[in-house]
């Protein structure tokens, strides 16, 4: 073979390795958004949950100084997350902006109570743990109602538990598809170096020697798809970010981390995965069989 047909095949093979490293590259994004979205979906219920309030009217005769210390006796039971005490300024003010000033002339004093909104630990905002608190919150001698959206509660949660299963068996579809799509691709690139591979049998080498540089290029392969896959990540979340920063309140440092790790786990072991059995199989073909 002449050097001129050398580096035909030389360039010919480092433009398949490429090509095959973008390939499993794009396929570890999907991955990597997916699991994003799964290893986050707790904290994106948990933030749904604890943006639900329920809110304490106090009655007409209770005095700022009485729903501040009623708030301060909140604050020290476990299921509270936080409080704020929505004074008659506050409320009439608010009033004011969906009904108009007009409207609160007929009033001689103010029809605004004083109110306190609390929102609760995400583990707690469930129909059973709302049975037992809603009766700790109710003060006969201050509280004149407390008003809970139960049936938002209630479909937030059975949403948030169709939304999960589905998200899982989505991830799990995804990692099958993936898995299928780099395997052929790693089998793709393995193949086109078989003869390689009968010429190391012809003298003798044997199946470990003769799999060791493929599985040594499958993790260098693995590793490099992975990087480029974790930059298209990033520059996702950047655009993200730059869109959508609220989304960012629900995103967690630790489920952001996990999300790479699995994208490098992922991509490492299913090349090397795919390398061993295809190299395996490369290697008990007979003569005849390699040119099919």
């Amino acid at each position: 073979m002449g050097n001129a047909e050398k580096k035909k095949l030389t360039r010919r093979l480092a433009n398949a390795y490429l090509s095959s490293i973008i390939s499993i590259a794009l396929v570890l994004l999907l991955i990597g958004v997916a699991c994003l979205v799964l290893v986050n979906a707790r904290s994106a219920s948990d933030y749904f949950k604890e943006s639900m309030q329920i809110s304490v009217l106090m009655r007409e005769e209770v005095t700022e100084s009485q729903a501040t210390a009623y708030q301060t006796g909140l604050a020290g039971m476990p299921f509270v997350r936080s409080t704020h005490l929505v004074t008659r300024e506050e409320g009439l003010r608010e009033l004011q902006d969906m009904l108009g000033e007009d409207f609160l002339s007929v009033f001689e004093t103010s029809p605004v109570p004083l109110s306190i909104d609390i929102t609760l630990n995400a583990e707690y905002v469930s129909s059973d743990s709302l049975a037992l608190i809603l009766p700790q919150l109710n003060d006969p001698e201050i509280v004149d109602e407390v008003n809970c959206q139960q049936n938002l509660i209630d479909a937030l949660n059975t949403n948030l538990k169709k939304i999960s299963l589905v998200l899982g068996v989505l991830v799990l579809l995804l990692l099958f598809i993936s898995f299928v799509l780099i395997n052929n691709t790693v089998r793709l690139s393995v193949s086109a170096r078989r003869f390689t591979v009968h010429t190391m049998q012809l003298v003798g080498a044997t199946r470990r020697f003769i799999r060791r540089p493929f599985m040594r290029a499958a993790l260098l392969q693995g590793l490099a798809a992975s990087f480029l896959a974790l930059l298209g990540l990033a520059g996702l979340l950047a655009l993200l970010h730059k869109s959508f920063p609220r989304l960012f309140d629900v995103f967690t440092t630790q489920g952001l981390v996990a999300a790479g790790a699995v994208v490098v786990a992922s991509g490492v072991a299913i090349c090397l995965v795919s390398s061993y059995f295809v190299v395996n199989r490369m290697i008990s073909l007979n003569k005849d069989d390699l040119y099919y």
